[in-house]
C-alpha cells in the first residue's frame, strides 16, 4: 500500500478539548483501519504542527477522504503528503535518462552557474 506523512495541527477547539485527545486518536485510528488502512506511527511533535503520523492508506481517495474527515471533525487541520521509498526515488531517477531529461539537465548552463555559486 502506499504510504502517505499526515501532518495535524490542533484547532482552537482541538485545544480546549485537549483532555480527549488520546481517546479521539485512538478512535480515528480505528475508523481509518476499518476502512483498510494502516497507522505504522503516531506522534506527538513539537513545531509548526502539534501531531505527525505515517500511514499506509489503500488509495489517495481513501487517504484524502480520511484526512478531509479528520479536519471536519473541527480539532485538527490536516495536511497529506504522499511518501515514496527510497527504492520508488531511486526508480524514478533511472526513468529520467529513459525520458532524456538528465542529459538536458546536466548539459544546462544554468546548471553550471548554480554548482559555480556554491
Amino acid at each position: 500500500m502506499p504510504t502517505y506523512l499526515v501532518l495535524m495541527k490542533l484547532t482552537e477547539h482541538g485545544v480546549r478539548n485537549i483532555l480527549n485527545a488520546p481517546a479521539r486518536i485512538e478512535e480515528a485510528i480505528r475508523a481509518f483501519e476499518a476502512v483498510g488502512g494502516k497507522v505504522t506511527s503516531f506522534y506527538a511533535v513539537m513545531g509548526e504542527y502539534d501531531f505527525c503520523s505515517i500511514v499506509e492508506g489503500p488509495s489517495d481517495e481513501i487517504v484524502m477522504t480520511f484526512s478531509l474527515g479528520l479536519s471536519a471533525a473541527g480539532n485538527v487541520r490536516t495536511t497529506s503528503l504522499k511518501a515514496f521509498s527510497k527504492e520508488q526515488f531511486d526508480r524514478a531517477v533511472r526513468q529520467l535518462d529513459r525520458l532524456g531529461t538528465l542529459a538536458k539537465l546536466t548539459d544546462s548552463p544554468d546548471l553550471e552557474n548554480v554548482e559555480s555559486e556554491r
